[in-house]
């Protein structure tokens, strides 16, 4: 089973939406036996609060559910238990150095494995959920894909 963690700075919006998402992938293509897949945060700033309103809402609007998903931060031990360990952007990849020292290669950028690399905008922050749905789809299916 390959197991993958989703991170981003609070575990709110990003991460969340990048598990749910994968999940939703991996069960359409009949593959969940394969996967688990959760999510966490670099910071400790929102953990025990549920995801970003905005962001359920547009997962709902999917058909995608994430009721009862609370944020949580990473911990040491997250690095011997997933075999990927995935950030949203540059800053995370940073943070996460911070927790792991990557001996064997398992932090990644999502968008790393597409054609066109680059960071999954905050929507915090941006306030274009649009942009990051968009991102972490195609992030998603290519990380599905290369699996």
């Amino acid at each position: 089973m390959k197991k993958i963690l989703f991170v981003c700075l609070g575990n709110i919006c990003r991460s969340p939406m990048a598990e749910f998402v994968m999940k939703d992938m991996v069960k359409k293509a009949g593959r969940e036996d394969e996967f688990y897949i959760a999510s966490a945060a670099t910071s400790a700033e929102e953990i025990g609060n549920p995801v970003y309103p905005p962001v359920a809402k547009l997962l709902a609007s999917h058909g995608i559910e994430c009721h009862g998903k609370t944020a949580r931060r990473l911990t040491n031990a997250d690095y011997a238990e997933f075999d990927l360990i995935i950030g949203m952007d540059q800053s995370n990849m940073r943070n996460m150095r911070l927790f792991f020292d990557d001996t064997e290669g398992k932090l990644k950028r999502l968008m790393d494995y597409t054609d066109t690399p680059k960071d999954v905008a905050d929507p915090w922050y941006t306030r274009d959920f649009g942009e990051t749905w968009r991102d972490i789809n195609e992030g998603c299916r290519a990380l599905l894909e290369t699996l």
